[in-house]
């Protein structure tokens, strides 16, 4: 049975596809009237879909003025980082006594792709790979809000538009997935989420981790 998206959904997809390509930059405006005519749509889905993106963060909607593409600055990411590291320790304590040996093997693997993924400069693939490993730790958390709430933040800070991203540098950050990974083998939640927040999620020591790198 094929399941067509509400326009409103589409038009969202869209314009998010426009911020990653760099289409759509932040600072720059956005044409409702442009958008609606290239699209051949009425403004009310479009309009629809711009609030939706505005309570997400990426936009900001003036009145009288337009519609900016929301920057990112460096408040915004250590902000970000310290909600996420949050949110997801949180997730990962509550959805540890679900985790099954299955649930481990595929956190792994997901892991291996990801250096497979490096090794072979495919950002795209190594990006999606990260995604579903890192929404894995959230899997069984019955915090069903827990994931609206990460998601927005996530995507304000790595989706638009994509970045090119330094190999070495993300090989690092597998191997913090690989510590995560071996203590909630060894049946230590309270471990596994401490690294994922005050390590792989914080961003005084990936700032250092990177200075230490690349300067």
């Amino acid at each position: 049975m094929l399941i067509v998206k509400p326009l409103r959904e589409q038009v969202y997809e869209h314009l998010r596809n426009l911020m990653q390509s760099g289409e759509l930059s932040p600072g720059s405006s956005i044409n409702i009237t442009e958008i609606s005519d290239q699209l051949g749509i009425s403004k009310t889905p479009l309009r629809d879909a711009l609030i939706q993106m505005e309570v997400e963060g990426f936009v900001e909607i003036l009145p009288r003025r337009g519609i900016i593409v929301n920057q990112v600055t460096l408040e915004d990411v250590k902000n970000a980082y310290e909600i996420i590291g949050a949110l997801e320790s949180s997730g990962l304590i509550s959805s540890f006594s679900k985790y099954k040996a299955s649930h481990i093997s595929k956190m792994i693997k997901l892991n291996n792709d990801m250096r497979k993924a490096i090794k072979k400069n495919n950002f795209d693939r190594y990006y999606n790979l990260n995604h579903d490993l890192h929404q894995m730790f959230l899997e069984y958390s019955d915090n069903t809000k827990l994931q609206k709430l990460i998601k927005p933040i996530k995507q304000s800070i790595y989706e638009f538009p994509r970045k090119a991203f330094f190999a070495e540098w993300e090989l690092g950050n597998c191997d913090e997935h690989q510590q995560i990974i071996d203590l909630i083998k060894k049946g230590d939640p309270e471990g596994a989420a401490k690294v994922l927040r005050d390590v792989h999620w914080s961003y005084e020591v990936q700032k250092q981790k990177y200075d230490k790198r690349f300067n």
